[in-house]
């Protein structure tokens, strides 16, 4: 099985270098990119939707173009995955954009390259199976929880309920901290530390 990350940025190259380490992944990014991720070599759209899956990795707002883009390119039992920090909106445009014989699941890895920096086992990835054949369902299920991710399925609204509070806390106090231009001191205690962390997840990851 070979899999395709559209959107090389900060997340996207990130996520790409995770699977890379078990799987076949190449990537494709519209900008023009110095340095792939390691072991993701870059290719041309068409050679990108030859892959048997593909996960997209860009920002909300482009989206569904980037839908509209891929469409006309893609085969019947494809696999196309999301990875936006929201679900009810990409997985409608998905299920809208995409032909019928495209399979879905709609994904937010609950992390990114700085709260990832030392490794994702254990960290949380929601799992939403929006549409396709339960043995495709169970095999993305088997392989994250190979990469030893807490696999969390649920349905889009149960998610984006529970994120709306949980990440919308952490967001908001973390860029409130980073307002305060907080500094690294010797005298750090526990309890400052962890709020610089906040500040760094939250002012970097997506």
């Amino acid at each position: 099985m070979k899999i395709g990350v559209y959107g090389l940025g900060r997340f996207g190259s990130f996520w790409a270098a995770c699977l890379a380490k078990r799987y076949s992944v190449v990537g494709y990014n519209r900008s023009p990119m110095r340095t792939p991720p390691a072991g993701v070599p870059l290719v041309p759209l068409e050679e990108l939707c030859a892959c048997d899956t593909i996960i997209l990795c860009v920002a909300i707002s482009s989206f569904r173009q980037v839908l509209k883009d891929l469409a006309p390119h893609l085969r019947p039992g494809m696999l196309v995955m999301d990875t936006c920090s929201v679900k009810i909106y990409p997985a409608s445009v998905m299920e809208k954009v995409l032909p019928q014989e495209i399979e879905i699941i709609a994904t937010h890895p609950m992390f990114g390259p700085d709260s990832g920096k030392d490794g994702i086992v254990g960290l949380p990835l929601v799992f939403c199976p929006i549409r396709g054949t339960d043995s495709t369902v169970a095999l993305w299920r088997s392989l994250f929880t190979e990469m030893q991710l807490n696999v969390i399925e649920m349905s889009c609204d149960q998610h984006d309920r529970e994120a709306a509070y949980s990440q919308g806390v952490t967001h908001f106090i973390g860029r409130v901290l980073d307002e305060l231009h907080l500094a690294p001191t010797q005298l750090a205690t526990l309890g400052y530390r962890r709020l610089m962390s906040i500040v760094e997840q939250t002012c970097n990851d997506p």
